[in-house]
């Protein structure tokens, strides 16, 4: 995809790899619709992505979403629709926080679900809907059960979506695997092949400029998971018992 003049709305722009990606795909002319929850954060980020729109929401908050698509609607229909936003909670089972898991399913599952349902009708016909799972959820990680569970959901979903919706939307799936943000920073153990928002931005990017249904990287790490998951179970479980300590 040509990014230049393309209408893109991505949600969950404020950090991390969202507010990366806007300013990356800005730079190549794209004409942005910026969301998440914090309305100041997105201001600042649209100055810097040559005057962006900004139309604030909370995915746990199915109203705030839908007042905002119709906005969208209003303006014509999208290139592409992108969704980043996420919860990350990580601890072992015994210690989760009930509410605080909920609201990572609201958000993480639910509310990329909800986006889901909203692509047909803002997406210009072979427009691209762009959801995030993660390498997380290629298979069950330790200390991560939650986010790990969520991201298989999202995965399972964007293939189903896939079959579903095309031709009219081009579902794509980007699992990156460990990126520096305010989400990582959770993590209390080494991340291998750990890259910064700006580089994981690019690969998005490229990827959606090319024909296929999955974005992952780092490959050097990602190929490493991906065979992990084809393992037979006792040997890939011994394996992934080293990452819980």
């Amino acid at each position: 995809m040509d990014f230049a003049g393309r209408r893109i709305w991505i949600i969950g722009a404020s950090s991390g790899i969202g507010a990366a990606l806007a300013q990356e795909l800005a730079a190549q002319g794209a004409r942005l619709v910026l969301s998440a929850r914090d309305g100041a954060a997105l201001t600042a980020l649209a100055s810097a992505c040559g005057g962006a729109e900004v139309l604030p929401l909370d995915l746990a908050l199915r109203e705030t979403l839908a007042a905002a698509a119709e906005h969208v609607a209003e303006g014509g229909p999208l290139d592409a629709l992108i969704c980043t936003a996420a919860l990350y909670d990580p601890a072992r089972v015994v210690d989760l926080d009930p509410e605080r898991t909920a609201a990572l399913v609201q958000v993480n599952v639910t509310g990329t679900l909800l986006v889901a349902q909203l692509a047909p009708r803002l997406l210009r016909e072979g427009g691209q809907l762009v959801l995030f799972g993660s390498v997380a959820g290629y298979f069950g990680l330790p200390k991560g059960q939650a986010y790990s569970a969520s991201k298989a959901a999202i995965i399972n979903l964007a293939e189903s979506l896939r079959i579903e919706l095309e031709p009219r939307v081009d579902v794509r799936l980007v699992c990156p695997g460990f990126v520096r943000t305010r989400l990582t920073d959770k993590n209390d153990f080494d991340m291998p092949a750990i890259i910064e928002p700006g580089e994981a931005a690019r690969a998005v990017a490229r990827g959606m400029g090319r024909r296929g249904f999955e974005i992952h990287f780092p490959r050097r790490f990602t190929y490493a998971l991906k065979l992990l998951r084809l393992l037979p179970y006792p040997l890939a479980l011994r394996l992934t018992a080293r990452l819980g300590g």
